[in-house]
């Protein structure tokens, strides 16, 4: 017997070709639609035993929105997600709203018609392999690369980003003075406060640290230096 479904997805063009194979294993298909803010009406009001919901964006907070909808007002309608293979913060953002089931965008349309006539008795319709690999990450995550340079710019405030700047240019204190419209005795202060949040012991070892953790590219996409003061600053 066939299913009753809808199928919605963020490209229509597949959303129709997905449409028009099921029609001809002999489903009945309400409509075809990319997914909108009224995509999630459009369920409700044709109430599909079955929603195929085609998502590229499983992990992006807020996708699974329309499948938390669909569940409070039809309740009965089982959602079956199909996207890229996901990460476990995916499938399970995809469960916690509420889907039935998850399938590979790529799946044979055999492998999809299984998924829906499971998620329509109530099952749950996921490839064991697809949980195993999520199951398998959570337990062991990829290490993660420290971003020491976002961890040491921190540290600083926007005036001792900009001596850091002017110290890996070569600057000596004279010329941060200077440029920065501050006595000499402001930018030693400054530098020295630079050199003891990042743990270096001379303006070359912070020039480097600064250069090899790309602190200075990560202060260049800033909001930029600090505009020079008129006279003298205190420390």
């Amino acid at each position: 017997m066939g299913v009753r479904l809808m199928v919605v997805d963020d490209h229509r063009l597949l959303a129709e070709a997905l449409a028009s194979a099921l029609k001809l294993r002999g489903h009945r298909v309400l409509a075809a639609a990319a997914p909108s803010a009224g995509a999630a009406d459009l369920v409700v009001s044709r109430a599909p035993e079955v929603c195929l919901l085609g998502t590229a964006t499983p992990a992006e907070p807020g996708v699974f929105d329309p499948i938390v909808r669909i569940k409070r007002d039809r309740p009965q309608v089982a959602v079956v997600v199909l996207g890229p293979v996901p990460s476990p913060l995916g499938i399970a953002a995809a469960f916690a709203a509420g889907a039935s089931g998850y399938v590979r965008h790529n799946e044979r349309i055999e492998g999809v018609e299984r998924a829906m006539m499971k998620a329509r008795a109530g099952e749950a319709a996921v490839d064991p392999q697809l949980l195993q690999g999520a199951f398998t990450e959570l337990l062991n995550p990829a290490a993660q690369p420290d971003d020491e340079g976002a961890r040491l710019l921190q540290l600083l405030t926007p005036r001792e980003v900009e001596v850091l700047v002017r110290v890996a240019e070569g600057e000596d204190t004279r010329l941060i003075a200077a440029g920065m419209g501050i006595a000499p005795s402001t930018a030693r202060t400054h530098v020295q406060r630079v050199l003891m949040k990042l743990g270096v012991g001379s303006r070359l070892e912070a020039a480097a640290l600064a250069a090899r953790t790309g602190l200075l590219d990560r202060a260049a996409a800033g909001p930029g230096p600090l505009p020079p003061q008129r006279g003298p600053a205190a420390p």
